[in-house]
């Protein structure tokens, strides 16, 4: 039996490829149970040695709606209802944004409010035709999520999605440069798996360093952030992939990786 059996998540693992499907019907809203599940989740593909990419995706037509707003009267109404929400919502973002393997997002339809916030803290983002990403908040009385958006988008164009609802359909995402490819929904998963195997076929340990290096430099200046990088390059090349990965270019063949 799979150690990965969550109420609002389905998950597979493929040649070291973890892929999850958000699983809340009918349109993968954010309510406890997913924020909860996926926070897990990603916390688990960080400890699993047997995981070395994860493709995060919906099920369905739609990747994630966004808050759940149907269930919003519900958690508004337990004790420290509203503070523990916005809590585990931050704390997802973050796990996906610093798990140690490479998160892919494939949107196979749209994400909106906190399904771009999630879309924002991937890695990789590949969308399929019809998918979108917008901040629909201005027209039920919330906010949230611009945030995250900076990561994607310029000053004019957040600013017109954010006061107006506006959504960015993929194929404008692909000219943007906010997605790696716009293909038919029908490959949208094997487009993502090449990339996806691409990487799994790398060092785990060079990978996983290359993570935390980006993430550790996004926000620092440009000459602390390329000495931070500098470090952990002395530190990749001491390792035993990075040996090995010098020794089979020597020696004209395919490098065997065992992450350490």
């Amino acid at each position: 039996m799979s150690r990965y059996c969550f109420e609002s998540l389905r998950v597979e693992l493929q040649d070291h490829v973890a892929t999850a499907w958000l699983d809340h019907p009918p349109v993968n809203a954010v309510h406890t149970q997913l924020l909860q599940d996926l926070t897990l989740a990603m916390d688990m593909f960080g400890e699993d040695p047997e995981v070395r990419c994860v493709i995060l995706t919906g099920q369905g037509r739609i990747f994630c709606a966004g808050a759940d707003l149907k269930g919003r009267a519900e958690m508004l109404s337990l004790p420290a209802g509203l503070p523990q929400h916005s809590r585990r919502t931050r704390e997802l973002f973050h796990a996906i944004r610093e798990c140690p393997k490479p998160v892919i997002g494939a949107l196979n339809g749209p994400a909106l409010g906190a399904g771009l916030g999630i879309a924002a803290s991937c890695d990789i983002l590949v969308a399929a035709e019809g998918a979108c990403l917008g901040l629909p908040e201005v027209d039920v009385g919330l906010l949230g999520g611009v945030k995250h958006a900076q990561r994607l988008f310029g000053h004019s164009r957040l600013r017109r999605m954010m006061l107006t609802g506006m959504r960015v359909p993929a194929e404008e995402l692909y000219r943007l440069g906010v997605v790696e490819a716009c293909v038919p929904g029908d490959r949208l998963l094997e487009e993502v798996g090449l990339i996806a195997r691409q990487i799994a076929a790398k060092s785990p340990t060079s990978v996983q360093l290359m993570i935390q290096t980006a993430n550790a430099i996004e926000n620092m200046s440009l000459r602390d952030g390329y000495r931070y990088e500098q470090d952990m390059t002395a530190q990749v090349a001491t390792s035993d992939d990075a040996k090995e990965a010098r020794q089979a270019f020597l020696e004209k063949r395919a490098p065997v990786f065992k992450g350490s």
